[in-house]
């Protein structure tokens, strides 16, 4: 069973929100609720739980090579 929860950190004002991830798909975009910025996955990530939060996003969690 997958973690629902994830701490995402803004690497822009370092703004720090606790969110519930989609539990069957990626997020490719998240704004930053301190500073607006919308935040994209980095280069190799799936989504923005994976690249700027605590816990990977729930398809990483339960073993799947990428989101779909």
């Amino acid at each position: 069973m997958s973690i629902a929860e994830s701490t995402i950190t803004c690497p822009k004002c370092n703004h720090v929100e606790t969110e519930t991830m989609p539990t069957d798909a990626c997020q490719w975009f998240y704004d930053c609720k301190g500073c607006g910025a919308l935040l994209k996955p980095k280069v190799g990530d799936c989504c923005v739980y994976c690249s700027y939060g605590t816990v990977a996003c729930p398809p990483i969690q339960d073993g799947n090579s990428c989101c779909s």
